[in-house]
């Protein structure tokens, strides 16, 4: 379904929905793509980020079968997708023939991320690990998790060198923040739940550059905002067709104020725009069917 911008509002505003078969897990854009992941697929949707138009699909190996993790590079003009399932990491070249390069990370790969020194971080599932890889796959750096960060999912890194991490284990849902010397500075979570000091499977993050976090709260159906400390959230209500429902992935192009979120159940990707910061109650309905 195509959906007409009201670009008359400058509150954060939905204004676009990509619609879909299978469930989203991952989303990340740069310039004007947008890099879609699905469960089951082999390929990466590639979508026009004015017209949001499916433009071609980026084939990988066909092993690669579940993803939780993309993010692209500016500098180096290129593609990683995590291999959840056959412990890989893949490197798609953006420009030419779309060469696919691949290096093995550890035991279920599953979020990623480019940070400032385009070095590429990937958490290890079943190890409790983060690994840090330069863009052609040496290994740079491993920082071991704490016991208590079971199922590790998604990371990313905040501008003073830490690490702030999702994790859904057997009794803690928490989200972590994590020095390089892998002491555990602080929490948010414990056992799940659906009060504002509770999550209940957390998954994608993302960050503004006040240090807000905003997470993906996969089963309690919405995303939550919490402070630079991780000692408070709030919910950022989103205002979409039959409301959120699993949203998993999120991500957040701070050059366009633009927010994509991936949803589990509904399949689509919600795309918020005018979003300056995490610092919004309400996403708006902006468009036209």
């Amino acid at each position: 379904m195509m959906h007409i911008v009201d670009m008359t509002s400058s509150a954060p505003t939905v204004t676009h929905v990509i619609p879909g078969d299978r469930q989203v897990t991952a989303v990340t854009s740069l310039g004007d793509d947008v890099f879609v992941m699905r469960h089951w697929s082999s390929k990466v949707d590639l979508y026009d980020a004015e017209t949001f138009t499916l433009q071609r699909r980026l084939p990988v190996p066909v092993g690669l079968l579940e993803s939780f993790g993309l993010a692209a590079c500016a500098s180096n003009k290129c593609l990683y997708a995590s291999d959840y399932r056959h412990d890989h990491v893949h490197r798609v070249d953006l420009l030419g023939s779309n060469e696919v390069t691949q290096w093995s990370v550890g035991s279920r790969p599953a979020g990623l991320m480019v940070n400032s020194d385009k070095t590429v971080l990937v958490v290890i599932e079943s190890e409790r690990k983060l690994k840090q890889f330069t863009t052609r796959g040496r290994l740079l750096q491993t920082i071991q998790l704490q016991l208590r960060i079971e199922l590790p999912r998604q990371v990313i890194q905040l501008s003073s060198g830490q690490f702030v991490i999702s994790h859904m284990g057997d009794t803690q849902h928490r989200v972590c923040l994590v020095d390089d010397k892998e002491a555990l500075v602080r929490s948010f979570g414990g056992t799940p739940g659906s009060g504002l000091t509770k999550i209940n499977k957390p998954a994608g993050l993302a960050r503004d550059d006040h240090g807000n976090i905003l997470v993906a709260d996969q089963d309690n159906n919405r995303l939550l905002v919490l402070d630079p400390a991780l000692t408070s959230a709030r919910e950022m209500t989103v205002s979409v067709d039959g409301g959120l429902k699993e949203p998993s992935s999120l991500w957040y192009d701070k050059s366009r104020g633009r927010l994509y979120v991936g949803e589990r159940d509904r399949k689509r990707v919600i795309i918020v725009d005018h979003l300056k910061d995490f610092t919004a109650t309400q996403v708006y309905v902006g468009v036209r069917h």
